[in-house]
């Protein structure tokens, strides 16, 4: 009898997440975090090899980069809602395996299509585990104060997983072949998925009613369809060609019919509801464009140290360190920023830095100019930090706690929306003026 309830003290606890616990649980969650974003960008310096190595063309080039994010962005409210449903902790761990399993085929893929294939698995990995990570985060901080300083912790993983991409792949460029910056999740995802299992809650929403699983179906070929034709106008393919609109007019298309869905159902998957509310819907158009600017100038300067000013990828990921730690210390004195300044003037703030940032990284031309860089990378990543902690602790506190999946699997097909975005619209700007200067031909290459 006493054993019996022993166990079901435990089980609450583990369930609830209390006490000290949580913030081992935070400490895990971060890490799984980690890898995610790391996996968005660790390619940007990679290129150059995998190029070279597997030959692949420029189509199967643009979706080696793309499918990530276009996949993770697709399938997130599926995953998100879905973990409402049977469990966040449950869905969590499945991406883990599943993040592991397409890592290793990644990491030893001998040519174009095998990796383009292991990178979309990988984004549905990444899509079960990303809202799972942030719902739970939800669960188990219940505290609004509290809840801030591991929201602050988290979206400076975010960012950070982002930046140090560049640099984990430089690093291991210097030393491997271009399949290592895969092989690195393997050990990790081998010791996440026992120490998840036993240290992280299950939790769960409401329940009410059936999961609609035509709906869910619906918003992930309508998502796919819109970031497609978005990449697709990204990589300089014409506004009219038929492969570039018809997934952008399909894809709308079931999104709005989704949205139409769910206003009717008794039971909806996404609760639309939260839109109305002013601060959670400018909270997601905020997360969109601070990603959209990240990933996008991340790429962009990745190309233009090695190919402008002829850096090595582990210098090039050096150079791209000042951002990390800028972002880092963001998102540790976010909560304190927050108590201050409230979330309105922190998101504003954020912009207004970012804006700045990229001023100063435009005088920058041919010549190797150090102290400039450095100024703008650690503007860029203070004020861009400073806006996605606004922004997601605003929308995570405006949603229902039982709504919480739904509520993060929104935030973070922004977050991937944003970045698939971020890669398409800057690509295509820095494709328009880099072409013009290649048009007279290039000694050695091809004119095609």
């Amino acid at each position: 009898m006493s054993g019996t309830t022993t166990a079901a003290a435990a089980l609450r606890r583990r369930t609830a997440g209390a006490g000290a616990n949580r913030w081992v649980v935070l400490v895990v969650l971060c890490v799984s975090l980690l890898l995610v974003a790391v996996d968005a960008t660790v390619l940007h310096v990679a290129v150059p090899a995998v190029t070279e190595d597997l030959r692949p063309g420029a189509i199967e080039l643009l979706w080696i980069v793309d499918v990530y994010p276009l996949v993770c962005a697709s399938l997130l409210i599926l995953f998100g809602t879905l973990g409402d449903r049977v469990g966040r902790r449950r869905i969590l761990l499945l991406g883990y395996a599943l993040f592991g399993v397409a890592s290793a085929l990644a990491a030893l893929a001998d040519n174009a299509h095998v990796l383009i294939l292991a990178r979309a698995l990988l984004g549905v990995g990444g899509a079960m585990i990303m809202p799972a990570t942030l719902s739970i985060l939800r669960q188990v901080f219940p505290d609004r104060r509290e809840r801030a300083l591991a929201i602050g912790v988290w979206s400076a993983v975010a960012a950070v997983g982002a930046a140090v991409g560049p640099l984990l792949g430089g690093f291991l460029l210097e030393h491997f072949w271009w399949g290592s910056v895969f092989l690195v999740n393997i050990p990790l995802m081998l010791v996440s998925l026992p120490v998840g299992r036993l240290l992280l809650p299950e939790s769960k929403g409401d329940g009410t009613g059936p999961w609609d699983v035509v709906g869910a179906l619906m918003a992930a070929a309508g998502l796919f369809g819109v970031v497609l034709g978005v990449k697709r106008l990204g990589g300089g393919e014409p506004v009219a060609d038929a492969f570039t609109v018809l997934p952008l007019v399909v894809g709308a298309g079931l999104l709005v019919a989704f949205v139409r869905r769910q206003r009717r159902r008794a039971h909806p998957l996404v609760d639309l509801a939260m839109f109305r509310r002013p601060t959670f819907s400018t909270s997601v158009g905020c997360i969109v464009l601070a990603m959209l600017a990240l990933v996008g100038l991340e790429l962009i300067a990745a190309q233009y140290l090695q190919l402008v000013l002829g850096l090595s990828p582990l210098e090039t990921g050096l150079r791209l360190l000042p951002l990390t730690f800028a972002a880092m210390a963001a998102g540790l004195a976010g909560a304190r920023l927050l108590r201050r300044f409230g979330p309105r003037r922190m998101v504003c703030a954020g912009f207004c830095l970012t804006a700045f940032a990229v001023l100063l990284l435009t005088a920058m031309g041919r010549a190797d100019n150090c102290a400039l860089l450095v100024s703008g990378f650690v503007l860029l990543g203070f004020g861009l930090e400073t806006t996605l902690f606004g922004a997601y602790e605003s929308m995570l506190s405006e949603a229902p706690q039982e709504q919480a999946g739904g509520a993060a699997a929104i935030g973070e097909t922004s977050y991937q929306l944003g970045a698939g975005i971020g890669i398409a619209l800057l690509g295509t700007v820095m494709n328009a003026a880099y072409a013009p200067g290649v048009t007279g031909g290039v000694p050695g290459v091809p004119a095609s």
